[in-house]
């Protein structure tokens, strides 16, 4: 069957201020997408991939035109579920034949919601992870079945909505194939953001699904599911090796770890790290990791086996709200990790949020101090963000109001206010701190010297861009009105 997987148009500046996009702008590897695409390249169906990250509306629905699918997947967040409930309607006008499912984060929190605003456009939402699941239902809708007992799928009949039972979570996770990278055609457009990688092409790679934390501002699936295992899931080092070197024969430079926590089983860790120095695997590689899984001597071994940058997830400079965040880290142990990962030549991010449940100006004021004492090599500040799903948008009435504005729901709408904090004191947080952290005369001469390349150039030049825009807009993350609609 002809299959067509889709991620809907979108443009930079419905995310990024202008000013701040050149040194925010990533296009990600859809791997989600891909995993599900190669899936059904395996049962032997026919898959074209539509990104809208570089393709406008019309260009996709000119495509659909051409290609004629039976099937379309369609992608989305909770930001863009507008785009995709419109591709949808947009889809099915040109053939009211084509049978269009969705999936992704936001599908996965409201799939009935989602059937019901797509207004019938909207055949089925995948309600779990998708490979075994979408390759079900192409394989029923091929066969002329309908999807009646597909474990993990929501869908119309009749102008009834039906709730399959959802589907365990995929615990042999080297069964999968990988994803299908061969359906990207030009590589070197998917960057992370400009300061996270030194070389490309950049492939993007997840060697475990899960994470066996409990923060409230997570939505993975494993922490409530009924059916299937909690915690993480980890593929082989063999079969994490195997894919790198398939990247690695494609023509792939670097590769960006995007495991909630790669060092969560440290021996599995050292053991991958060991394995890729003794192959004499060439490629550069970033990861994540939680500051009370790392040392020292671990991040050495990361380091000689090519990794040069490492996420670490401060979050707060203030131990009650990491706390209230149910992240189990002390500020301690931050600052332990943080100075680890610089003693093994690390290249070192911090993510902090502001909006916290109970947090006061006064806190965000002393977070912005610890990102400074911290002192890493990149600080973000977001907005703390209640995506659907998520224990802190479940239990909204017990932390804050959440907005009604999905246009809100992404790290800098500021989706979420308490009475300690309101919309316009967190965008003024954020603007606060990033002017300070990135102003200093230490910082700017520290990253002075780190030029090496013109690629460190560039990046050198959209931060200071950057730094302008910080300093001369006042009002420079207030976003403007937009579309409203429940979440």
């Amino acid at each position: 069957m002809k299959c067509a997987l889709i991620i809907p148009a979108w443009t930079p500046n419905e995310l990024f201020p202008a000013s701040t996009a050149g040194a925010q702008i990533n296009y990600w590897q859809p791997l989600g997408t891909l995993y599900v695409a190669a899936s059904l390249q395996q049962a032997g169906h026919n898959v074209q991939f539509y990104n809208g990250a570089f393709l406008s509306q019309t260009d996709i629905l000119q495509h659909i035109k051409t290609f004629q699918p039976a099937f379309v997947g369609i992608y989305a967040t909770t930001f863009g579920w507008y785009k995709a409930m419109h591709t949808a309607a947009d889809i099915k006008r040109l053939n009211a034949n084509i049978f269009i499912c969705v999936g992704g984060p936001y599908p996965i929190a409201k799939p009935e919601q989602c059937l019901l605003d797509g207004d019938g456009s909207i055949d089925a939402v995948v309600t779990g992870e998708g490979e075994i699941t979408v390759s079900e239902i192409v394989t029923h809708l091929d066969k002329g079945h309908n999807l009646n007992g597909i474990q993990g799928v929501m869908y119309r009949a009749n102008e009834q909505i039906i709730k399959n039972p959802p589907r365990p979570l995929i615990e042999d996770l080297d069964s999968l194939p990988f994803p299908a990278r061969d359906l990207l055609e030009d590589i070197e457009r998917y960057v992370p953001p400009p300061a996270t990688y030194r070389r490309k092409p950049v492939a993007v790679m997840i060697t475990s699904r899960g994470c066996d934390r409990r923060c409230i501002f997570c939505s993975q699936i494993d922490k409530a599911r009924k059916g299937g295992i909690r915690g993480i899931r980890y593929r082989s080092v063999e079969n994490v090796l195997q894919e790198i070197e398939a990247c690695l024969a494609k023509g792939y430079k670097e590769i960006k770890f995007i495991d909630d926590t790669l060092a969560a089983d440290r021996e599995r860790l050292i053991n991958l790290c060991k394995e890729i120095i003794i192959r004499k695997l060439d490629f550069s590689w970033f990861a994540s990791a939680c500051v009370n899984q790392v040392d020292e001597a671990l991040l050495k071994v990361m380091q000689q086996a090519g990794c040069w940058a490492i996420l670490l997830g401060a979050e707060s400079g203030v131990q009650k709200n990491l706390n209230t965040l149910h992240k189990g880290i002390t500020l301690e142990q931050t600052r332990q990790a943080v100075k680890a990962a610089k003693a093994a030549g690390l290249f070192v991010s911090t993510p902090f949020v502001f909006g916290i449940p109970g947090e006061t100006y006064e806190d965000a004021l002393k977070t912005i101090d610890f990102a400074i004492e911290l002192n890493p090599d990149i600080a973000n500040f977001h907005a703390l963000t209640p995506f659907p799903g998520t224990p802190l948008y479940e239990q909204q009435q017990k932390y804050g109001r959440v907005s009604t504005r999905l246009s809100d729901y992404t790290y800098q709408g500021a989706a979420f206010t308490t009475n300690s904090l309101s919309r316009t004191q967190i965008h003024q947080l954020r603007q606060l701190a990033l002017r300070r952290f990135y102003s200093r005369p230490s910082y700017l001469f520290k990253r002075l010297l780190q030029i090496r390349s013109l690629h460190d150039c560039n990046i050198a030049v959209q931060g200071i861009k950057a730094l302008f825009g910080l300093i001369g807009q006042k009002t420079l993350f207030q976003r403007q009105p937009q579309i409203q609609n429940h979440v």
